[in-house]
């Protein structure tokens, strides 16, 4: 007898301060158990970031992804935290998140176009911060709820629509060109 899939979410907290981006829950996202039938993704990304104590100062939260995981289908969401000088401050496990990060780990897991990706948590970590400069590109929405310290920092981090997993000769994924935040 077969079990059926169960759900689950994922949340990567990021921050921005003068200095940088930082992914205040240190190394990884928080993730949920499977969620219960007569609940729903959104409140228990909501119920991890308040059993964190970071639910008070959220200026964004957004599902980037999602991807099959052993036996379960994992929702990711990035949630935009507030702060107001130094992350290290409040958050003193937090650990700075660079556009360089994916240069140095190495290119995601290639795979063929017809075959399901195989991402590293990193990848999703990175894929949600694209994503985030994606939105303030196309969503004034979430424009508005990003400082400009977040345009600052995300200014880097640019949206890649398609070639993220085969770069030869130094070609860049491509991107949204004359795109603008303001």
């Amino acid at each position: 007898m077969s079990l059926n899939t169960e759900v689950r979410v994922e949340v990567w907290p990021v921050s921005a301060d003068q200095v940088g981006l930082w992914l205040i829950s240190g190394h990884d996202a928080w993730r949920s158990d499977a969620i219960r039938q007569d609940s729903d993704p959104h409140s228990n990304v909501e119920a991890l970031l308040e059993e964190h104590g970071t639910s008070t100062d959220i200026k964004l939260l957004h599902s980037t992804s999602w991807r099959a995981e052993e036996t379960a289908v994992i929702l990711t969401y990035v949630a935009v935290i507030g702060c107001t000088h130094l992350a290290l401050d409040h958050w003193p496990n937090a650990k700075p998140i660079s556009p360089a990060l994916p240069e140095a780990v190495g290119k995601p897991i290639e795979v063929k176009a017809d075959e399901a990706p195989i991402p590293r948590y990193i990848d999703v970590l990175m894929h949600g911060l694209r994503h985030l400069q994606f939105l303030l590109q196309t969503d004034s929405s979430a424009r508005s709820a990003l400082c400009e310290k977040w345009r600052g920092h995300l200014a880097d981090f640019r949206p890649a629509l398609a070639g993220m997993y085969d770069h030869k000769h130094g070609e860049a994924p491509i991107d949204l060109p004359g795109a603008s935040v303001s």
